[in-house]
């Protein structure tokens, strides 16, 4: 027994000595060509404007309580748990115990409250007006309390529907400024910023300390890239390893490059045309009439296999089909000669000038295409192009007239939807009807999930009778990468467009 237990004893001793190997340190560098430039206010969890590709930056550079991650649409991340009252008026989150910022400051409650506080992107009048404090508990445990229970709560926290969520370090904001955070970001995820050249390009380098894992590849690399030919030209010789956002025949050359690959990516990326004068009784815009022939104009499946290659899905609706609350509102048909007799009725039988079609630099292709088709049945448009920032900006501060072309890609439900596009006061609402916005405030405090679902099922139904938008479609968006490339990220992430998480990004022989 004597030697049974010194031999027990001698192999835990040796056991104890055998450690696991360490992870392998972070290698290589990874350079995406975006089709877009890169504004230093996307940069800020507090800025974020209600699109998606503002987290292409935020999920490298930032971290949240909770997001979306493989496998899971709320996911603990800075937050290892979280808790609700039973009257649904307090939330409590458990912090990861030794999570630390990018220069080496702890993460603490005290910098979950002061981003909460800073917060002033999408949905922020919402999330101040129904939160009435942000309570740090202790250093680890920060307690949310409502006016009033609200379902929503958790969609709008603690999904990518806004930035609230994402925290940044008070001492350092406070040290540096406003301006200085954006010049250079701190943050605590798994990459950290090392220079930024506007209009050209971002430089990350992997955060060794990052709390979920060691990043694999050292340098990710963000090259501004708005001309697709231009990214083709630099996937193939090997300038970029993966590049969004490609369409047409240029796709298809990416399809038939060996060496590429073409990953369809579907995500919540609907688009819409948006009609800002149908509040105006004085424009033609204000019949319904109207906007129901610009709907039956467009021939949105011979735009999906023009663009997309058919991969996108045709909707009915500006509310993604696998968001929570969603009424499946049927597509409009696709009928000149009907969209031409809804024109005679309203007294523009000749059709008219229609003005300015604005548009994203990034929506032009599609955009063009539907203002071929309403040349068709005789509504005559003027494209205006804006790079993505000013075109956003001047979206919210509602100067774009009468026509936009719309996306959002943003997470959440029909509720966080209507929210940035239909509520009064909403971020790119440029008008609202009395009796959907008392729906919508019917729909916001009730708890009972079938009724909550009845009411946010009318909305759409009045939103559909009335034609307030054209929708053209939920849009998949094409991606290519490289022979260096053995994890792009892409789709690891459900519903979500983007590489991510960086930290599982793969070079080859890695």
């Amino acid at each position: 027994m004597k030697r049974l237990l010194g031999l027990l004893v001698l192999f835990l001793v040796v056991l104890a000595g055998i450690r696991a190997p360490a992870a392998a340190p972070p290698e290589g560098q990874l350079t995406w060509a975006v089709q877009v430039g890169l504004p230093a206010a996307w940069f800020d969890p507090a800025e974020t404007p209600g699109i998606l590709i503002p987290f292409m930056i935020l999920y490298a550079l930032h971290d949240a309580l909770v997001k979306p991650m493989p496998g899971n649409p709320m996911a603990p991340s800075l937050a290892e748990s979280w808790s609700a009252s039973a009257d649904g008026l307090t939330y409590d989150f458990v912090l990861r115990q030794g999570v630390r910022f990018h220069n080496g400051d702890p993460l603490t409650a005290d910098d979950v409250k002061f981003s909460f506080e800073r917060y002033r992107g999408v949905s922020a009048k919402l999330l101040k007006n129904k939160v009435r404090q942000v309570e740090v508990v202790d250093s680890h445990r920060a307690r949310f309390h409502l006016k009033e229970p609200w379902p929503d709560f958790l969609t709008f926290y603690a999904t990518p529907a806004t930035g609230a969520g994402w925290i940044v370090s008070k001492k350092y904001v406070e040290k540096v400024g406003e301006e200085g955070f954006k010049k250079h970001p701190i943050g605590a995820g798994p990459y950290r910023f090392v220079s930024f050249n506007p209009g050209v390009e971002l430089v990350l380098e992997a955060h060794e300390q990052y709390w979920r894992k060691i990043p694999s590849v050292k340098r990710l690399v963000f090259k501004a890239v708005p001309d697709e030919v231009t990214r083709l030209a630099m996937l193939k010789r090997g300038e970029v390893d993966i590049a969004y956002a490609f369409r047409g025949p240029v796709a298809e050359d990416v399809r038939r490059t060996p060496g590429l690959t073409l990953k369809p990516v579907h995500f919540y990326g609907d688009q819409w045309l948006l009609f800002t004068e149908q509040w105006d009784p004085k424009s033609p815009w204000a019949d319904r009439r109207v906007r129901l022939a610009v709907n039956h104009a467009i021939d949105r499946q011979a735009i999906n296999q023009s663009v997309t290659l058919g991969f996108s899905r045709i909707t009915g609706s500006i509310i993604p089909q696998d968001f929570d609350f969603y009424w499946p509102a049927p597509p409009y048909a696709y009928d000149p000669r009907k969209a031409k007799q809804l024109l005679a009725e309203a007294g523009y039988k000749q059709g008219f000038d229609a003005g300015e079609l604005w548009t994203d630099a990034g929506f032009a292709e599609q955009t063009e295409a539907v203002a071929n088709y309403l040349a068709a049945v005789g509504l005559r448009t003027r494209i205006r192009t804006l790079e993505r920032a000013a075109y956003f900006s001047q979206l919210r501060e509602k100067k774009l007239r009468p026509l936009v072309y719309v996306a959002s890609a943003a997470y959440g439900n029909a509720a966080t939807r209507l929210d940035s596009f239909v509520v009064a006061g909403g971020l790119y609402a440029y008008g609202s009807y009395p009796d959907i916005e008392g729906l919508i405030q019917e729909q916001t405090v009730e708890r009972d999930r079938k009724r909550r679902e009845a009411t946010l099922h009318r909305i759409q139904q009045l939103m559909y009778e009335r034609a307030m938008f054209a929708p053209i479609w939920d849009i998949a968006v094409l991606t290519g990468y490289g022979p260096r490339v053995a994890e792009p990220g892409l789709g690891l992430i459900g519903s979500y467009l983007f590489s991510a998480p960086y930290e599982d990004v793969r070079l080859k022989g890695r």
